[in-house]
């Protein structure tokens, strides 16, 4: 097996790796690593998040500046903050021993006077964010006019995160004459351009499968109903008390819901969405980082650029549009030699998405039953005692064993045992006491809507009333051509599985309002998000009281 003895590091590069324990480079640093270090060649890597993808280009950069010269020899590009913090910590910590190196991080959200004064100071290697960079770039305080090295690591996030223009920008700013080298776990179109443009002949290296997912990740599906999501993720985080993941939804407000029920419901949960400032975000990211917090209910774009190696799940409260955006998801866990679990909650309408992912993925989803009460009290019994079992035994209480023995003597050691695992054990208990089986609940619906598909049209009510049907507003009126099949055709189209009832319907100019049966309320404003009309975004929500 390759040593990183063996792939042409200097001393005090090796001496760094050898503290922290590294023998044996990943296959994406074993490929790398003497690519960058003995060719002048562009490179395109395929690898996904996780594989040590920071030290495949940065060790070969360490080792090839020349830390006498006082001015910038690589720029590295990264989405978020958090990566750009990651790679710019790790390469400081590789380069410990190269006294005269320095890396210097540039990021938004915080004083760019600071970060210029750094720059004035010297920094051989600078790491950033797109924005920031261009910013730095446009002001003359950063100088990339003379770099040798340009690295794109996380290409595929930059673009989705709509910081192509960006790329552009500091792409023509640099040298002709300089090794670029492109890090992405896919390559969408747009990258294809970038590096068709900014490119010469660039070599490819690919590890594992592009845009499959990891081998020691486990994809799984449990059908779900919309009205049961919520209780069936309560369930799956009761079953898994070790549990460390990120719950994935669609949009912040759906963050901000789940995360503040699991935190009225006892849950070590918080949110991270794009309305939090950055100081808000550091916050519960630290948190979650020193395992404070077991849950973290997050958008995509949220998560962009978040980095934590030892996640046991990730969980799809809601299957994404773009198969490439469950890769990245499900990367997240089963990093670094672990395994990990990928688990959707799948509602009937997603099962089309579902097959484009396993297409995509080149894996077959597991389906998992929803675990029953009976289950998870005794997964979380047997939890509690192997942590009574293997508690470190403070000699302090030694003093106070006499008197307990005495108080307790009374009780025999069965009785013992009942009592301690009551008091630690009630409430789990009387949680699931009388639980329902939501397994028997989504096969009965799912049967009724084979026997209801055929012919099957949502049914317009004259009964309506504000007891039975909750109202809507749509921002589309007889401007835009709207009309009341086509309010009960989007409702088919897009609640294919239920039989949802139409109230009344009222369509004026600019705008109009549909009333739907009041149970349903929350499934068509899940399922009616992303639909459109015509070209149009429809916008759909809560109607105020007619009053």
């Amino acid at each position: 097996m390759t040593r990183f003895e063996a792939l042409g590091l200097r001393e005090e590069i090796l001496q760094s790796l050898n503290e922290l324990k590294f023998e044996q480079p990943t296959p994406i640093q074993e490929q790398s690593i003497p690519f960058i270090l003995n060719s002048e060649n562009d490179l395109i890597a395929f690898a996904q998040t996780g594989t040590g993808k920071t030290a495949a280009f940065g060790l070969p950069i360490l080792e090839q500046v020349d830390d006498q010269l006082n001015e910038t020899q690589a720029l590295i590009l990264s989405p978020t903050r958090e990566l750009c913090l990651q790679i710019s910590n790790d390469l400081a910590t590789f380069s410990k021993h190269l006294k005269h190196l320095n890396v210097v991080p540039v990021y938004g959200g915080v004083d760019i006077e600071k970060q210029m004064r750094q720059l004035k100071s010297g920094a051989h290697v600078v790491v950033g964010t797109p924005g920031r960079v261009l910013d730095l770039i446009k002001r003359k305080r950063l100088k990339v006019e003379n770099i040798a090295k340009l690295v794109l690591d996380e290409a595929d996030e930059m673009l989705s995160m709509g910081f192509k223009d960006e790329l552009d920008a500091i792409l023509a700013k640099t040298p002709q004459e300089k090794q670029t080298l492109l890090f992405s776990a896919t390559m969408p179109q747009e990258m294809m351009r970038i590096a068709e443009k900014y490119m010469h002949s660039p070599e490819q290296i690919s590890v594992g499968r592009r845009n499959a997912g990891a081998d020691n990740v486990q994809h799984q599906f449990i059908p779900v109903h919309s009205k049961d999501r919520y209780e069936v993720l309560k369930r799956i985080v009761d079953i898994n008390p070790n549990m460390y993941g990120i719950v994935f939804c669609r949009t912040r407000n759906d963050t901000r819901e789940i995360a503040d029920l699991l935190m009225k419901d006892g849950y070590d949960a918080d949110a991270l969405h794009g309305d939090l400032s950055q100081a808000q975000r550091d916050v519960v990211m630290n948190r979650f980082r020193m395992k404070n917090i077991q849950m973290l209910i997050a958008t995509d774009v949220a998560a962009r650029g978040l980095d934590v190696n030892d996640l046991t799940h990730v969980i799809n409260y809601n299957l994404p549009d773009d198969p490439e955006v469950y890769v990245h998801r499900s990367g997240r866990t089963g990093r670094a030699g672990r395994s990990g679990v990928s688990l959707t909650l799948l509602h009937g309408r997603d099962k089309s998405k579902l097959k484009q992912i396993e297409k995509t993925i080149k894996k077959k989803f597991e389906q998992k039953a929803v675990p029953s009460g009976r289950d998870i009290c005794e997964k979380q019994l047997f939890s509690l005692i192997d942590k009574v079992e293997k508690a470190d035994v403070n000699p302090e209480i030694e003093q106070f064993i006499p008197a307990i023995a005495s108080k307790l003597s009374w009780l025999s050691h069965e009785d013992l045992i009942r009592h301690f695992v009551s008091l630690e054990f009630n409430q789990m208990l009387e949680r699931y006491k009388n639980a329902p089986d939501l397994n028997a609940r989504a096969e009965s619906k799912g049967k009724r809507d084979r026997k209801e598909k055929r012919d099957r049209k949502p049914k317009k009510g004259s009964d309506s009333n504000g007891s039975s049907f909750s109202r809507f507003f749509m921002n589309l009126g007889k401007k835009d051509r709207v009309s009341p099949k086509m309010i009960i055709g989007m409702v088919n189209k897009h609640m294919p599985n239920d039989d949802v009832k139409i109230g009344q319907i009222e369509i004026l100019n600019n705008f109009s309002f549909f009333e739907i049966e009041r149970s349903y309320e929350k499934d068509v404003l899940e399922a009616l998000q992303h639909a459109r009309h015509k070209g149009s975004d429809l916008g759909v929500e809560i109607a105020k009281d007619k009053s």
